[in-house]
């Protein structure tokens, strides 16, 4: 997610920003403020300063961040959906992808989200984004199986349900072979009911 920020080429507020986001993904944002959060990076207070205004400037970067990573994310699984015949096969390889990107950064997408739940306003912009966009994505990959759009923004929203309360399992139990066996039955239910074998 946060690779382009992290490479060798970055310098200044890219970089600055990538090792906030490591910092934050390991250990939450919680109350840290500007100062704490420079000691832990190896940077000044000044420097946040310089890059990001305030506290609030560098979580919206955050947020901006994270939020063009699941953008990214989605843009490839609707390109593989649509050169993949089995749409089990692409759902469960979206699901791989999803999974791998949770297991380091899931704990700051969920915490970034009760922000905006809560109305904070580096994270306000996040309530639509983190359904809407999802859920447009989804209704996309069904609409290329031919699925009728009602019944594709149904599924789309219990896919999205299935897949965020999984990934919360996961960071909880750390089961992976558990939730990845409760997905792969969600997913054959799924594609057998709205689509039928390829």
């Amino acid at each position: 997610m946060t690779d382009s920020l992290s490479g060798p080429r970055s310098t200044g507020r890219d970089a600055l920003l990538g090792r906030a986001i490591g910092h934050f993904a390991e250990h939450g944002v919680g109350d840290t403020s500007l100062r704490a959060l420079a000691e832990a990076i190896g940077t000044s207070h000044r420097m946040l300063i310089y890059h990001f205004g305030s506290r609030e400037g560098l979580l919206a970067a955050v947020v901006d961040v994270v939020e063009q990573g699941a953008r990214d994310t989605l843009a490839r699984m609707v390109e593989e959906a649509r050169d993949d015949p089995d749409p089990f096969e692409a759902g469960m390889r979206f699901w791989h992808l999803v999974t791998d990107e949770a297991l380091v950064y899931g704990p700051l997408f969920f915490e970034l989200s009760s922000h905006a739940m809560l109305g904070l306003p580096h994270a306000v912009d996040l309530r639509e984004r983190l359904v809407t966009t999802w859920l447009d994505a989804l209704v996309e990959m069904w609409g290329v199986r031919g699925v009728p759009k009602r019944a594709a923004r149904l599924q789309a929203r219990l896919d999205l349900a299935v897949a965020r309360g999984l990934l919360h399992d996961l960071l909880l139990t750390g089961d992976r072979r558990a939730v990845d066996a409760a997905m792969r039955s969600y997913a054959r239910t799924a594609v057998d009911a709205l689509v039928g074998t390829p």
